[in-house]
């Protein structure tokens, strides 16, 4: 579905984000985008939709060059970005002007998103609050019927209830048809959503694997002393939480954001044990 080969880019020639990246995504999963601030999580994101242009290599998504912007793939992207603008109209206004671009644009399912949101349906966009921009977005893109949806920072603005609704709608979602990629930084937003993590650092991707194979690899628990097993560990008030190899096919929930520091902070431990 989205196939990535050899793929450089950068904003200048002297500071490549990527370096000869490669890695496919399939349909009818939820992929989670992590990396630290500046690793190109927002470039990768607009790469695939065509918004910016890679200096080598292959994109394919849908069949498609993005690069060249066909209509025939723009109405199969859902882009939501972190930063946006809205005008100073109402909802209805704004669906009438923009949901004729995506031909399967469902707006019964969109006034149900609205509805689950509590969206004051009769203000005006400018006048509402960041986190209701927000939701009106995502309930948007979501409405659109894309099978490829991009989200860049989509709980960024939303209260602990929003955040709640947002991973119960996205976990309604998704199809064997659909392929979602969320990248954010509150990596504790995507616990029990995504199946598969993607991590960016020094221009490639650290890590791509699917949570059942983390859990499989890896064991999450707390210990109480370190030893030589343990891969990486951060303190608690009981010892550590500790990420080790699962040698003992033991089953545990993957922390993210203990992955996310283990991948960082020892990457070289954790290569052998995925390739």
């Amino acid at each position: 579905m989205i196939k990535i080969n050899n793929l450089n880019f950068g904003y200048s020639k002297n500071r490549p984000l990527f370096s000869d990246m490669s890695m496919q995504l399939s349909f009818g999963h939820i992929y989670g985008l992590l990396g630290k601030n500046g690793a190109g999580k927002s470039s990768l994101l607009k790469n695939l939709a065509g918004l910016v242009y890679a200096q080598s290599g292959q994109l394919d998504v849908l069949g498609f060059d993005p690069a060249k912007r066909q209509p025939a793939l723009l109405q199969q992207i859902c882009f939501i970005p972190e930063e946006f603008y809205l005008p100073a109209v109402k909802v209805d206004a704004y669906v009438k002007a923009n949901a004729a671009f995506y031909p399967n644009f469902d707006h019964n399912y969109f006034a149900s998103l609205l509805a689950e949101f509590d969206i004051p349906v009769g203000q005006k966009l400018i006048n509402m609050s960041y986190g209701q921009k927000k939701k009106v977005i995502i309930s948007f893109g979501l409405a659109t019927q894309a099978k490829l949806v991009i989200m860049d920072e989509p709980t960024n603005g939303l209260d602990i209830p929003s955040k709640a609704q947002f991973r119960k709608i996205m976990a309604s979602v998704l199809t064997d048809e659909r392929c979602i990629i969320i990248s954010t930084h509150q990596v504790r937003d995507l616990d029990n959503l995504i199946d598969t993590v993607i991590m960016l650092d020094e221009n490639k991707v650290a890590l791509k694997a699917s949570v059942d194979e983390i859990t499989d690899k890896l064991c999450f628990k707390r210990v109480k002393e370190l030893d030589e097993t343990v891969i990486y560990a951060e303190p608690s008030l009981a010892g550590y939480n500790a990420v080790m190899p699962n040698y003992h096919q033991e089953d545990s929930k993957l922390d993210i954001e203990l992955l996310f520091n283990a991948v960082l902070a020892e990457k070289n431990k954790l290569k052998p044990i995925f390739n």
